[in-house]
């Protein structure tokens, strides 16, 4: 279960202290994909990132499976999202460098994974969203879907029980991005990860389990 109690974030901008999350409630059970829908400028962002370990809440706290992450060092909190959770954003974050496989199997190196064992889980992965042509290819020679498929890949190569979504469609087409959120609700589905999108999209947002809107600070469940 992933879990958020009382949720607020300020930021100092100029001579403004701005109230981005005001009081947060969130419980997201095991296994489910939850969209979060809001303009831009809403917070969706700022959320996914202290739901993810990512950035400290100036109030409040964030439980995954129980554990309260900001009372763990900034070692072990890193430790946890390693393992834990994947991200996938809307910017890809691709090392131009670094070919396909290569990519993909970046986080299994950082946490220490055998190497051929990572290899042959990239390859099964890659597989599955169509890639495996590819995989000696660099990032400068995939289309956008592709690269976005590749960051898929690279967010699950650990095996995360949580899968963190930030706008994933928002620099693609439509059709490339209803492939993209079909392979996310695919992979929700068959693997039972729990899913969090954040997205401006209504129709992307539709696509799960449950909604909710977060405007002017204040998370409020969809009840259509």
């Amino acid at each position: 279960m992933l879990e958020a109690r009382n949720i607020h974030k300020f930021y100092n901008h100029k001579s403004e202290r701005l109230h981005v999350l005001k009081g947060v409630e969130l419980k997201i059970e095991k296994g489910k994909f939850v969209a979060v829908l809001g303009p831009s400028g809403a917070g969706k962002t700022t959320l996914l990132q202290l739901l993810g370990g990512l950035d400290h809440p100036s109030k409040g706290e964030v439980f995954i499976e129980g554990q309260d992450i900001y009372s763990l060092s900034d070692n072990r909190r890193a430790e946890l999202r390693n393992t834990k959770i994947g991200f996938v954003f809307q910017f890809y974050h691709l090392l131009s460098e670094f070919n396909v496989i290569e990519n993909a199997i970046i986080p299994a190196l950082i946490r220490g994974k055998n190497n051929k064992d990572s290899l042959k889980l990239a390859r099964e992965l890659l597989e599955l969203v169509g890639l495996a042509m590819r995989i000696k290819h660099f990032p400068n020679q995939l289309s956008g879907g592709e690269k976005q498929r590749l960051a898929i890949i690279r967010a699950l190569i650990n095996n995360p029980d949580l899968l963190f979504c930030d706008e994933p469609t928002g620099n693609l087409d439509s059709l490339s991005g209803n492939e993209i959120i079909n392979l996310i609700k695919d992979l929700n589905q068959k693997r039972k990860m729990t899913v969090v999108l954040v997205t401006h999209n209504r129709d992307i947002a539709s696509s799960a389990d449950k909604l909710f809107y977060l405007n002017d600070g204040k998370l409020e469940e969809s009840r259509s």
